[in-house]
């Protein structure tokens, strides 16, 4: 077999794992964290450009919804500092532990761990300042209650905030973000492009 063939035949491996991901909805798992972990992501979307994006600032309470090991949860915590607080939610038992031994290591005293999906009904009414759903939106099958769950959780002036970036095998484009926004109660407030990402900024639509 030739290189080149290798290479196709690989290349054609990435492409087809990918579909299924994508068809089958299933979230990132614990062992591929290097996938959300890595330069890549974070030149695109790292947590420092996100938490800017969304205005976080210190006292803010925060949602990370699909909080994986925490790669934006730590560095909110630190953030919002002591009078601020963070609520890192997951579906998955496994990423919740490394995000607790991350938490543990590091003395953070303002996150609070929540294993949970989108959608449940678990997170309390008029909560939360700024919610984050980071490249997460297209794992959850019910995209509409999930988004309309993080409407009721915000408080008035709150600020949901999405990012998607490419090549996530869930991405979703910003039309369709748009149009399920529309449909669970929120407006745009502000948008960010970038060539692989973007971060949609929004709030409810009934403010302002």
């Amino acid at each position: 077999m030739t290189i080149l063939t290798t290479l196709f035949v690989s290349l054609a491996l990435v492409v087809a794992v990918g579909l299924v991901w994508r068809w089958a909805g299933w979230p990132c798992p614990s062992w591929l964290v290097p996938l959300l972990e890595n330069p890549y992501v974070d030149s695109v979307a790292g947590a420092k450009i996100l938490l800017e994006r969304a205005g976080v600032r210190p006292g803010t309470r925060v949602l990370d919804a699909g909080c994986g090991p925490g790669r934006l949860t730590l560095p909110a915590a630190v953030a919002v500092g002591p009078s601020g607080r963070v609520c890192a939610l997951d579906i998955q038992q496994e990423m919740l532990e490394k995000l607790r031994r991350r938490i543990e290591a590091q003395g953070l005293t303002n996150v609070d761990v929540l294993l949970a999906g989108l959608g449940d009904g678990k997170l309390a009414f008029g909560e939360f300042d700024t919610a984050f759903l980071v490249t997460v939106l297209g794992e959850i099958p019910d995209k509409v209650a999930a988004l309309r769950e993080i409407q009721r959780s915000l408080r008035p002036s709150g600020v949901l905030s999405i990012t998607e970036v490419l090549p996530d095998p869930h991405y979703q484009s910003l039309s369709r973000v748009r149009a399920l926004a529309k449909q669970a109660g929120f407006r745009e407030t502000s948008i960010v492009r970038g060539w692989v990402s973007y971060t949609l900024n929004l709030s409810k639509a009934h403010d302002g």
